[in-house]
């Protein structure tokens, strides 16, 4: 069954060893900021210095795993029909809206809504780590400058991960102009089978 998370909002819910997560692109161009905790202990969260070290890319997609802080895989990209995410940059904030977007109105963003959506698990905002930014475009240059652009995601692009241990997931729809090329659209997801 296919779940939605409207445009600038997350959720977050408990994904077993063995089940699969696949994070839909429904419209095209929108991003989905994504964290992983371990279900037993939620001190152990995905690392994206640990995921860069052990799997030796920043560009990770389909076959690559998602590394905790405890040296210790969480999530496997079994299928990947989008190509293209960063583990980079961390979740948008108020600041974030005060920093780069001045005069437009301030929003709690990505960081906010993955808060409120895991204080029910007792995860509190301090814990929150980088984020796997799915389907979000950050080019880096050969001055190693970053930006962000739109996503190249199409309509029904779509991203699969696999468990590796019982864990607890926080999933939005970004809130940040530049990471959804200015548009706010919804996300969706489904937990599957393995």
């Amino acid at each position: 069954m296919i779940a939605e998370i409207p445009p600038r909002s997350g959720t977050a819910f408990r994904l077993a060893a063995g089940q699969h997560l696949r994070v839909i692109d429904p419209e095209g161009g929108q991003v989905s900021d994504m964290l992983a905790f371990a279900a037993d202990d939620p001190r152990e969260a995905l690392s994206n210095g640990r995921t860069f070290d052990y799997e030796e890319t920043i560009r990770l997609g389909e076959g690559n795993r998602l590394w905790s802080n405890r040296s210790r895989p969480l999530l496997e990209i079994v299928e990947d029909r989008a190509g293209l995410h960063d583990f980079l940059l961390t979740p948008c904030s108020e600041a974030t809206f005060r920093h780069f977007y001045p005069g437009k109105p301030v929003h709690r963003g990505c960081f906010g809504n993955l808060a409120e959506a895991l204080a029910p698990f007792g995860i509190e905002p301090d814990a929150i780590p980088v984020a796997f930014n799915i389907f979000m475009n950050v080019p880096v240059g050969r001055d190693g400058r970053i930006k962000v652009d739109p996503p190249t995601t199409k309509p029904g692009d779509f991203i699969r991960f696999r468990a590796l241990a019982d864990l607890i997931i926080g999933l939005t729809a970004c809130s940040a102009y530049d990471s959804c090329g200015g548009t706010f659209k919804p996300i969706h997801y489904a937990i599957e089978a393995g």
